[in-house]
């Protein structure tokens, strides 16, 4: 039996609405061994989170944004009876900005699949969540079937800087959609794809924290994605995954068909 989706739900809202709501914009910034920003804040949400799934699930260990690698390499192979990935505060840069969008993320994964999702939002509050099988969420109410729309009436998300360069150049130059955004959180640009704020989506490398839990959401939704090569773009390890996806199926044929004709090579 799963984990109460629920119980998963309310320790997100409220730890991250006691951490994040708290510290918004009053906080200072550290830069990681990879060059990402981290704040105390990340780190207090993931071990307040840690330390309340293990209260409740204390068979299922922990992979978390702010362990070092070896430590998540370790969790990676270990368990069978499953492993709760999280990003405890994704957007921090925006989040230390007071750029206001950046969100909770966890997700847990059985078998190499993600089986649940939750994401939060506590500006909004908006908590998209999924379970295999059982569709997807906002705030309790359904999301999708997203409606037909042609590529060129579309909203993009487009993350740049980690695209290949020839690619890029045709997304800033020649696109196909009529408009696209970069807001600075990947696990938040997945929840807003699965609720139709974006139509398509591209980004050229997540993380394993960054797709989990947004993948399982969106395709719980109805969406599809894939990575840039046409693989599912779940891997269950830690090397970054390119991401292709769109609100519906005809929506991502003509999307991945436009991207095949301008990328250089394979991720």
């Amino acid at each position: 039996m799963l984990p109460d989706i629920e119980i998963l739900e309310g320790i997100l809202r409220q730890i991250a609405s006691d951490e994040a709501l708290g510290g918004f914009t009053q906080v200072e910034r550290e830069v990681k061994w990879d060059g990402s920003v981290v704040t105390e804040t990340d780190r207090r949400i993931q071990q307040r989170i840690e330390s309340v799934l293990k209260d409740h699930w204390p068979d299922i260990p922990l992979l978390g944004e702010e362990m070092n690698p070896a430590q998540q390499e370790q969790l990676l192979v270990a368990p069978k009876g499953g492993l709760w990935v999280l990003d405890p505060l994704d957007g921090t840069t925006n989040f230390a900005s007071g750029l206001p969008f950046f969100c909770v993320s966890l997700a847990l994964i059985q078998q190499q699949e993600a089986v649940l999702g939750v994401i939060y939002d506590p500006l909004r509050d908006e908590c998209f969540m999924a379970e295999k099988g059982a569709g997807a969420r906002l705030n309790g109410a359904i999301l999708g079937p997203a409606p037909q729309l042609e590529l060129s009436r579309t909203i993009a998300g487009v993350d740049f800087k980690r695209l290949p360069g020839p690619l890029a150049d045709q997304l800033a130059h020649a696109f196909p959609y009529m408009s696209q955004r970069s807001m600075g959180s990947s696990c938040l640009d997945w929840c807003w794809l699965a609720a139709g704020r974006f139509q398509v989506y591209i980004h050229g490398g997540q993380k394993l924290w960054d797709y989990s839990a947004g993948d399982l959401i969106l395709r719980e939704a109805g969406g599809y994605a894939t990575t840039l090569n046409g693989e599912p773009v779940f891997a269950g390890q830690l090397a970054p995954r390119s991401v292709v996806a769109a609100v519906n199926g005809e929506l991502f044929a003509e999307w991945k068909a436009w991207i095949e004709r301008n990328k250089d090579t394979p991720e």
